[in-house]
């Protein structure tokens, strides 16, 4: 699942900074991981300056993602294996 075109995507902030993006993240979740700029998630390369913050609600991710021309949007995703993954490598950190 690597183009955000073909998610079923929820948009949680548009045209936000990255700092707007983290912060949203960090007080509407309790649960996320901080990552650099290039982290994969569903085999998308992230963007932006650091720390990038991923949110993570039950079987949902929350994510920054910039589109070129088009902003910085913050999307929510619904995968129980991206969840999984995410949740194992915060687990390791």
């Amino acid at each position: 699942m690597g183009c955000v075109e073909s998610m079923n995507y929820e948009v949680l902030l548009r045209d936000g900074s990255f700092k707007e993006c983290r912060d949203y993240i960090k007080e509407h979740f309790s649960e996320y991981i901080d990552v650099q700029p290039g982290f994969k998630v569903f085999d998308i390369y992230l963007i932006g300056v650091p720390p990038l913050a991923i949110g993570l609600d039950h079987d949902f991710i929350v994510f920054p993602y910039t589109k070129p021309c088009h902003g910085t949007f913050l999307l929510r995703v619904e995968d129980t294996a991206e969840a999984a993954r995410l949740r194992s490598i915060k687990k390791g950190t």
